[in-house]
């Protein structure tokens, strides 16, 4: 598995994401699991460490786009509130495409503070890259995939 990120300089807080091993693999077992269709969730936490997944149902059971079923987002959201956890990231995959948000993706970033990470399945390994979206703006972000927390 390939892991896209910004390097080994220290980056400033937005510019990176903390997400613990064990939830990466789940996100990424999720993303697997789903094809041929685009698997969606959300990963939440604090600043940006995530510390919790919430994986999502794609009710439009399609190969090029995705729709988080409301009914469980609402239960997620509720749930982050109830325990004082933010959005850190919204993740899908891109089953027969690279890891880069399409022109749909980027016109659906309606959270500007979260991360969207993104799971290119095309390569025989997995690529995961994270971006930061904001106004059509699309900036890659470091993802560290921490073994210990």
């Amino acid at each position: 598995m390939l892991i896209q990120n910004a390097g080994d300089r220290w980056m400033e807080t937005a510019d990176y994401l903390i997400i613990p091993r064990q939830i990466f693999d789940e996100m990424l077992g999720h993303c697997k699991g789903s094809y041929p269709h685009e698997a969606c969730g959300i990963l939440a936490g604090q600043g940006n460490v995530a510390s919790k997944i919430y994986k999502m149902k794609n009710t439009e059971q399609s190969a090029v786009s995705y729709l988080m079923d409301p009914g469980e987002q609402l239960k997620s959201m509720k749930d982050m509130r109830n325990n004082d956890l933010s959005m850190v990231a919204i993740y899908h995959s891109h089953p027969s495409s690279s890891a880069y948000p399409s022109g749909k993706d980027v016109d659906l970033a309606f959270y500007e503070d979260a991360a969207y990470i993104i799971a290119g399945l095309i390569e025989r390994e997995a690529i995961v890259r994270a971006f930061s979206i904001r106004g059509g703006d699309v900036k890659e972000i470091g993802i560290y995939v921490e073994e210990n927390l």
